[in-house]
Protein backbone atom coordinates (compact mmCIF):
# COMPACT_ATOMS: atom_id res chain seq x y z
CA UNK A 1 0.00 0.00 0.00
CA UNK A 2 1.47 3.33 -1.04
CA UNK A 3 1.67 6.31 1.39
CA UNK A 4 -1.20 8.16 -0.32
CA UNK A 5 -3.64 5.28 0.16
CA UNK A 6 -2.46 4.76 3.73
CA UNK A 7 -2.95 8.42 4.50
CA UNK A 8 -6.45 8.32 3.03
CA UNK A 9 -7.30 5.23 5.06
CA UNK A 10 -6.01 6.81 8.26
CA UNK A 11 -7.96 9.98 7.55
CA UNK A 12 -11.24 8.11 7.16
CA UNK A 13 -10.45 5.98 10.22
CA UNK A 14 -9.84 9.11 12.28
CA UNK A 15 -13.10 10.64 11.03
CA UNK A 16 -14.96 7.45 11.94
CA UNK A 17 -13.43 7.33 15.42
CA UNK A 18 -14.23 10.98 16.08
CA UNK A 19 -17.80 10.51 14.85
CA UNK A 20 -18.22 7.41 16.99
CA UNK A 21 -16.83 9.15 20.07
CA UNK A 22 -18.97 12.27 19.64
CA UNK A 23 -22.06 10.18 18.92
CA UNK A 24 -21.47 7.98 21.95
CA UNK A 25 -20.97 10.99 24.21
CA UNK A 26 -24.15 12.57 22.84
CA UNK A 27 -26.13 9.37 23.38
CA UNK A 28 -24.88 8.99 26.95
CA UNK A 29 -25.67 12.65 27.67
CA UNK A 30 -29.16 12.20 26.25
CA UNK A 31 -29.70 9.12 28.40
CA UNK A 32 -28.60 10.99 31.53
CA UNK A 33 -30.92 13.88 30.66
CA UNK A 34 -33.83 11.48 30.24
CA UNK A 35 -33.04 9.76 33.54
CA UNK A 36 -32.84 13.13 35.29
CA UNK A 37 -36.21 14.18 33.86
CA UNK A 38 -37.82 10.90 34.95
CA UNK A 39 -36.28 11.20 38.41
CA UNK A 40 -37.57 14.75 38.88
CA UNK A 41 -40.99 13.65 37.64
CA UNK A 42 -41.09 10.77 40.14
CA UNK A 43 -40.03 13.04 43.00
CA UNK A 44 -42.68 15.59 42.08
CA UNK A 45 -45.38 12.92 41.99
CA UNK A 46 -46.06 13.09 38.25
CA UNK A 47 -46.77 10.06 36.12
CA UNK A 48 -43.72 8.87 34.18
CA UNK A 49 -44.54 7.71 30.66
CA UNK A 50 -42.07 5.39 28.95
CA UNK A 51 -41.66 6.18 25.26
CA UNK A 52 -40.26 3.86 22.65
CA UNK A 53 -38.87 4.18 19.17
CA UNK A 54 -35.93 3.39 16.95
CA UNK A 55 -33.72 6.09 18.52
CA UNK A 56 -34.53 4.91 22.03
CA UNK A 57 -33.81 1.30 21.08
CA UNK A 58 -30.45 2.23 19.55
CA UNK A 59 -29.58 4.33 22.59
CA UNK A 60 -30.57 1.50 24.91
CA UNK A 61 -28.42 -0.93 22.93
CA UNK A 62 -25.32 1.29 23.10
CA UNK A 63 -25.72 2.02 26.80
CA UNK A 64 -26.42 -1.65 27.50
CA UNK A 65 -23.22 -2.70 25.75
CA UNK A 66 -21.15 -0.11 27.61
CA UNK A 67 -22.81 -1.15 30.87
CA UNK A 68 -21.99 -4.83 30.36
CA UNK A 69 -18.36 -3.94 29.71
CA UNK A 70 -18.33 -1.77 32.82
CA UNK A 71 -19.83 -4.56 34.91
CA UNK A 72 -16.98 -6.87 33.89
CA UNK A 73 -14.43 -4.22 34.86
CA UNK A 74 -16.21 -3.65 38.17
CA UNK A 75 -15.99 -7.36 38.98
CA UNK A 76 -12.24 -7.25 38.39
CA UNK A 77 -11.76 -4.28 40.76
CA UNK A 78 -14.65 -4.14 43.27
CA UNK A 79 -12.64 -2.21 45.89
CA UNK A 80 -12.96 1.08 44.00
CA UNK A 81 -16.70 0.91 43.37
CA UNK A 82 -17.69 2.94 46.44
CA UNK A 83 -15.08 5.62 45.68
CA UNK A 84 -16.14 5.91 42.06
CA UNK A 85 -19.82 5.98 43.01
CA UNK A 86 -19.17 8.82 45.49
CA UNK A 87 -17.32 10.83 42.85
CA UNK A 88 -20.08 10.29 40.31
CA UNK A 89 -22.71 11.38 42.82
CA UNK A 90 -20.69 14.52 43.51
CA UNK A 91 -20.65 15.10 39.75
CA UNK A 92 -24.44 14.84 39.59
CA UNK A 93 -24.94 11.27 38.33
CA UNK A 94 -27.15 9.40 40.80
CA UNK A 95 -28.11 6.38 38.71
CA UNK A 96 -27.18 2.90 39.93
CA UNK A 97 -25.78 2.18 36.48
CA UNK A 98 -23.51 5.24 36.52
CA UNK A 99 -20.46 3.33 37.77
CA UNK A 100 -20.82 0.61 35.14
CA UNK A 101 -21.37 3.16 32.36
CA UNK A 102 -18.33 5.15 33.52
CA UNK A 103 -16.05 2.12 33.62
CA UNK A 104 -17.38 0.93 30.28
CA UNK A 105 -16.80 4.36 28.73
CA UNK A 106 -13.20 4.33 29.99
CA UNK A 107 -12.67 0.88 28.49
CA UNK A 108 -14.18 1.95 25.16
CA UNK A 109 -12.00 5.08 25.13
CA UNK A 110 -8.88 2.99 25.74
CA UNK A 111 -9.89 0.57 23.00
CA UNK A 112 -10.47 3.39 20.52
CA UNK A 113 -7.16 5.01 21.46
CA UNK A 114 -5.36 1.70 20.98
CA UNK A 115 -6.91 1.21 17.53
CA UNK A 116 -6.06 4.79 16.56
CA UNK A 117 -2.47 4.38 17.77
CA UNK A 118 -2.05 1.09 15.87
CA UNK A 119 -3.33 2.76 12.71
CA UNK A 120 -1.07 5.77 13.20
CA UNK A 121 2.17 3.87 13.88
CA UNK A 122 2.61 2.60 10.26
CA UNK A 123 2.07 6.14 9.03
CA UNK A 124 4.85 7.38 11.31
CA UNK A 125 7.20 4.51 10.43
CA UNK A 126 6.78 5.04 6.71
CA UNK A 127 7.90 8.63 7.07
CA UNK A 128 4.66 10.16 5.86
CA UNK A 129 3.56 11.60 9.19
CA UNK A 130 6.79 12.10 11.07
CA UNK A 131 6.51 13.89 14.39
CA UNK A 132 2.91 14.85 13.67
CA UNK A 133 1.83 11.20 13.62
CA UNK A 134 3.62 10.53 16.91
CA UNK A 135 1.96 13.56 18.52
CA UNK A 136 -1.40 12.43 17.17
CA UNK A 137 -0.96 8.97 18.69
CA UNK A 138 0.10 10.53 21.99
CA UNK A 139 -2.95 12.79 21.88
CA UNK A 140 -5.24 9.78 21.43
CA UNK A 141 -3.60 8.03 24.39
CA UNK A 142 -3.79 11.08 26.69
CA UNK A 143 -7.43 11.71 25.73
CA UNK A 144 -8.34 8.09 26.49
CA UNK A 145 -6.52 8.01 29.83
CA UNK A 146 -7.50 11.44 31.17
CA UNK A 147 -10.65 12.29 29.22
CA UNK A 148 -13.34 10.62 31.39
CA UNK A 149 -11.65 11.80 34.60
CA UNK A 150 -11.44 15.37 33.33
CA UNK A 151 -15.12 15.29 32.37
CA UNK A 152 -16.04 14.32 35.93
CA UNK A 153 -13.75 16.98 37.42
CA UNK A 154 -15.15 19.67 35.15
CA UNK A 155 -18.72 18.75 36.04
CA UNK A 156 -17.83 18.70 39.75
CA UNK A 157 -16.30 22.17 39.53
CA UNK A 158 -19.38 23.46 37.73
CA UNK A 159 -21.73 22.01 40.34
CA UNK A 160 -19.57 23.25 43.23
CA UNK A 161 -19.91 26.78 41.88
CA UNK A 162 -23.68 26.32 41.74
CA UNK A 163 -23.76 24.98 45.30
CA UNK A 164 -21.59 27.82 46.63
CA UNK A 165 -23.78 30.36 44.87
CA UNK A 166 -27.03 28.89 46.17
CA UNK A 167 -25.98 28.01 49.71
CA UNK A 168 -26.64 31.49 51.21
CA UNK A 169 -30.13 31.45 49.67
CA UNK A 170 -30.65 27.97 51.15
CA UNK A 171 -29.75 29.23 54.63
CA UNK A 172 -31.94 32.32 54.32
CA UNK A 173 -34.93 30.18 53.37
CA UNK A 174 -34.17 27.76 56.21
CA UNK A 175 -34.04 30.64 58.71
CA UNK A 176 -37.32 32.04 57.43
CA UNK A 177 -39.02 28.63 57.55
CA UNK A 178 -37.76 27.75 61.05
CA UNK A 179 -38.69 31.17 62.44
CA UNK A 180 -42.15 30.76 60.90
CA UNK A 181 -42.70 27.68 63.07
CA UNK A 182 -41.76 24.78 60.82
CA UNK A 183 -39.55 21.99 62.07
CA UNK A 184 -36.13 21.54 60.48
CA UNK A 185 -37.23 18.50 58.46
CA UNK A 186 -40.35 20.25 57.15
CA UNK A 187 -38.28 23.35 56.40
CA UNK A 188 -35.82 21.30 54.33
CA UNK A 189 -38.68 19.83 52.31
CA UNK A 190 -40.19 23.28 51.68
CA UNK A 191 -36.84 24.89 50.84
CA UNK A 192 -36.03 22.08 48.41
CA UNK A 193 -39.21 22.83 46.46
CA UNK A 194 -38.36 26.54 46.28
CA UNK A 195 -34.69 26.18 45.41
CA UNK A 196 -35.27 23.68 42.61
CA UNK A 197 -36.64 26.50 40.45
CA UNK A 198 -33.24 28.23 40.29
CA UNK A 199 -30.68 25.74 41.62
CA UNK A 200 -31.83 22.44 40.15
CA UNK A 201 -29.03 20.21 41.40
CA UNK A 202 -29.05 21.70 44.90
CA UNK A 203 -32.80 21.13 45.03
CA UNK A 204 -32.27 17.47 44.06
CA UNK A 205 -29.80 17.02 46.93
CA UNK A 206 -32.33 18.52 49.33
CA UNK A 207 -34.97 16.08 48.05
CA UNK A 208 -32.59 13.19 48.72
CA UNK A 209 -32.01 14.59 52.20
CA UNK A 210 -35.78 14.76 52.78
CA UNK A 211 -36.22 11.16 51.62
CA UNK A 212 -33.45 9.97 53.94
CA UNK A 213 -35.05 11.74 56.90
CA UNK A 214 -38.47 10.28 56.06
CA UNK A 215 -36.92 6.82 55.78
CA UNK A 216 -35.85 7.03 59.43
CA UNK A 217 -32.19 7.92 59.10
CA UNK A 218 -30.83 10.00 61.96
CA UNK A 219 -30.54 13.71 61.36
CA UNK A 220 -26.81 13.73 62.02
CA UNK A 221 -26.11 10.97 59.50
CA UNK A 222 -28.46 12.45 56.90
CA UNK A 223 -26.86 15.89 57.06
CA UNK A 224 -23.35 14.38 57.00
CA UNK A 225 -24.30 12.40 53.89
CA UNK A 226 -25.73 15.60 52.36
CA UNK A 227 -22.43 17.41 53.02
CA UNK A 228 -20.42 14.57 51.47
CA UNK A 229 -22.58 14.60 48.33
CA UNK A 230 -22.12 18.35 47.90
CA UNK A 231 -18.37 18.17 48.75
CA UNK A 232 -18.09 21.85 49.72
CA UNK A 233 -16.84 23.32 52.99
CA UNK A 234 -20.03 25.31 53.62
CA UNK A 235 -22.15 22.14 53.63
CA UNK A 236 -19.72 20.37 55.99
CA UNK A 237 -19.77 23.38 58.32
CA UNK A 238 -23.58 23.40 58.28
CA UNK A 239 -23.73 19.68 59.11
CA UNK A 240 -21.27 20.14 61.99
CA UNK A 241 -23.18 23.17 63.28
CA UNK A 242 -26.51 21.34 63.25
CA UNK A 243 -24.98 18.36 65.05
CA UNK A 244 -23.48 20.57 67.76
CA UNK A 245 -26.72 22.54 68.09
CA UNK A 246 -28.70 19.32 68.56
CA UNK A 247 -26.22 17.94 71.08
CA UNK A 248 -26.00 21.15 73.14
CA UNK A 249 -29.66 22.08 72.91
CA UNK A 250 -29.16 25.61 71.58
CA UNK A 251 -31.75 27.54 69.62
CA UNK A 252 -31.83 26.34 66.03
CA UNK A 253 -33.22 29.60 64.67
CA UNK A 254 -30.48 31.74 66.24
CA UNK A 255 -27.80 29.32 65.11
CA UNK A 256 -29.04 29.31 61.52
CA UNK A 257 -29.31 33.11 61.55
CA UNK A 258 -25.68 33.54 62.61
CA UNK A 259 -24.53 30.94 60.10
CA UNK A 260 -26.56 32.58 57.32
CA UNK A 261 -24.98 35.96 58.03
CA UNK A 262 -21.57 34.32 57.91
CA UNK A 263 -22.37 32.78 54.52
CA UNK A 264 -23.53 36.14 53.18
CA UNK A 265 -20.29 37.72 54.34
CA UNK A 266 -18.29 34.98 52.62
CA UNK A 267 -20.20 35.49 49.38
CA UNK A 268 -19.46 39.23 49.52
CA UNK A 269 -15.79 38.54 50.20
CA UNK A 270 -15.62 36.20 47.20
CA UNK A 271 -17.21 38.87 45.00
CA UNK A 272 -14.76 41.49 46.26
CA UNK A 273 -11.86 39.10 45.68
CA UNK A 274 -12.93 38.60 42.07
CA UNK A 275 -13.33 42.36 41.60
CA UNK A 276 -9.88 43.06 43.04
CA UNK A 277 -8.23 40.41 40.85
CA UNK A 278 -9.86 41.73 37.66
CA UNK A 279 -7.22 44.45 36.92
CA UNK A 280 -4.40 41.92 37.18
CA UNK A 281 -6.23 39.52 34.85
CA UNK A 282 -6.86 42.31 32.32
CA UNK A 283 -3.20 43.34 32.25
CA UNK A 284 -2.07 40.69 29.75
CA UNK A 285 -4.94 41.27 27.25
CA UNK A 286 -4.36 45.00 27.48
CA UNK A 287 -0.64 44.66 26.79
CA UNK A 288 -0.99 42.09 24.00
CA UNK A 289 -4.00 43.46 22.10
CA UNK A 290 -5.19 46.93 23.10
CA UNK A 291 -1.86 48.65 23.78
CA UNK A 292 -0.34 47.84 20.34
CA UNK A 293 -3.49 49.10 18.59
CA UNK A 294 -3.44 52.28 20.67
CA UNK A 295 0.23 52.88 19.92
CA UNK A 296 -0.43 52.31 16.23
CA UNK A 297 -3.29 54.80 16.18
CA UNK A 298 -1.19 57.43 17.96
CA UNK A 299 2.17 56.92 16.25
CA UNK A 300 1.26 55.95 12.68
CA UNK A 301 -0.07 59.40 11.61
CA UNK A 302 3.03 61.13 12.96
CA UNK A 303 5.32 58.55 11.36
CA UNK A 304 3.50 58.93 8.05
CA UNK A 305 3.88 62.72 8.10
CA UNK A 306 7.56 62.46 9.02
CA UNK A 307 8.17 60.01 6.17
CA UNK A 308 6.34 62.28 3.71
CA UNK A 309 8.38 65.30 4.83
CA UNK A 310 11.66 63.42 4.50
CA UNK A 311 10.75 62.14 1.06
CA UNK A 312 9.75 65.66 -0.10
CA UNK A 313 13.08 67.09 1.09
Amino acid sequence: MDPVQLQTLLTWAAVGLITLGVGGAALIGLREAQNGARRRARLSGAVVVQTGGGGSAALAGVVSGVKRLGDRMAIQDPAQLSTIRARLIQAGWFSREAVAVYLGAKAVALLLATVATVLTVPWAISGGGGMGAILLAGGFAVAALLGPEQVIKARRRKLELEYMDGFPDLLDLLVASVEAGLSLDAAVSRVGEELSRRYVHLGEHLRFLTLELRAGRSRKEAWSSFAERLAIDDARALATMLRQSEEMGTSLGDTLTVFSEDMRAKRMLRAEEKAMSLPAKLMIPLILFIFPCLMGVLIMPAAFRISQTLMAN
